[in-house]
């Protein structure tokens, strides 16, 4: 028999999101849930940013918003994006985790235990987990964990989306808390896609952001002077005129590999799932979107299997992730060509998988067409 219906292997935004969702939506309280990570929640470490049109499920703890972002591309083009209907919003991570574990404590149905997956198993009749030595069965298992050389197979394209963040204080108002920077070229790219992203909480603070897309990571030193070299120089900050509050440090991978949707019955979510979007690292959104699906098609269907949708953006993803690492063309290139011809909010619309074949066309032949016709057929050949 089952110990209980539901388990959640994995406790970050995926795991936490989907239990959130069943909650919300009223349907499982006559459901047992377990929910697994290897630690607590407890520390604020990362932060995520998406943008939305209306007020979702997480509204109540948007740490900040924006309605104008600015893209400074290569060649000095620069311009500030009104991005209505959209907003670009940010949460904390640890206001995510004290949010949604609040929640899930006031659920007599649903527990927490904490420990190593050590194992998974379904054959469609049962699903089983191995944590801290023993065995836990479930009609689903839903997991966010990734398995170690998931990412790397032949065949696929893939780089890291890399990023250390400083949380500054600065000693003059430098920043304009209306207006955030999505992207930065103003940075040398070392033969790679370089970027600053810069996020105003008021006049005096703000977290900047610098990003690399690559095969791997670099030295933590390079990190730390891509962002000095930033503040000096774009910021117009001298070391002694701001302080560093805090850090943060991620890594996210951009891959066209096939993440299979599930296996017999554990279903995958979040980037497990394929929910990172392969060329851009966006995820948080994905992860509501899917966590919805879910969450309908249970109450529906008694189900957590989905039609899954059609390959067209997996081929877009896979067309821009050929030519970056591959170095056909600068990534700063691209990104210029794309914001300087359209609007923002196009793009959001577009990176979200939304836009339909005429709007795809129109962005599309704003970017260096040679270059992305040969990759494209390149792509297909292979």
């Amino acid at each position: 028999m089952n110990n209980y219906d539901y388990i959640v292997a994995g406790t970050g935004a995926a795991g936490l999101s989907l239990i959130v969702h069943m909650i919300h939506s009223g349907q499982f309280s006559d459901k047992k849930i377990l929910l697994i990570d290897r630690t607590p929640k407890n520390q604020n470490d990362r932060t995520w940013c998406f943008w939305e049109e209306k007020p979702g499920l997480f509204e109540s703890i948007v740490f900040k918003k924006w309605t104008n972002m600015w893209f400074n591309g290569d060649e000095g083009k620069s311009k500030l994006h009104d991005i209505y209907p959209y907003q670009y919003k940010m949460i904390r991570g640890i206001s995510f985790y004290e949010y949604c574990l609040t929640m899930i404590k006031s659920q007599s149905n649903i527990s927490i235990e904490y420990g190593s997956v050590e194992k998974m198993y379904s054959d469609g009749k049962e699903s089983y987990l191995t944590v801290n030595g023993r065995s836990i069965a479930a009609e689903y298992i839903f997991s966010s964990i990734i398995l170690p050389g998931t990412y790397k197979k032949d065949g696929y394209y893939f780089l890291w989306q890399h990023f250390k963040g400083w949380f500054i204080r600065s000693q003059k108002a430098v920043f304009n808390p209306e207006e955030a920077t999505l992207m930065d070229f103003r940075t040398h790219q070392f033969n790679d896609t370089r970027f600053v992203y810069v996020m105003p909480f008021n006049n005096y603070e703000a977290l900047i952001e610098y990003t690399v897309f690559s095969e791997s990571r670099i030295s933590d030193h390079e990190y730390d002077e891509g962002l000095k070299d930033y503040c000096n120089n774009n910021l117009c900050l001298k070391d002694e005129e701001f302080s560093i509050d805090n850090e943060e440090f991620g890594m996210i991978p951009m891959t066209n590999f096939e993440f299979p949707a599930s296996q017999n019955n554990i279903i995958y979510i979040g980037s497990a799932g394929g929910k990172t979007k392969a060329s851009s690292g966006y995820t948080f959104r994905f992860i509501q979107k899917h966590s919805e699906q879910i969450v309908r098609s249970l109450s529906d269907n008694d189900s957590p299997h989905l039609n899954q949708p059609g390959k067209k953006f997996t081929f877009y993803d896979s067309i821009l992730l050929k030519i970056l690492a591959e170095k056909k063309l600068a990534g700063s290139h691209i990104f210029t060509k794309l914001f300087e011809n359209n609007k923002m909010s196009k793009v959001f619309k577009f990176l979200d998988n939304e836009t339909s074949l005429a709007e795809d066309i129109k962005l599309i032949n704003s970017l260096p067409k040679s270059q992305f016709i040969i990759a494209a057929f390149s792509h297909l050949l292979k």
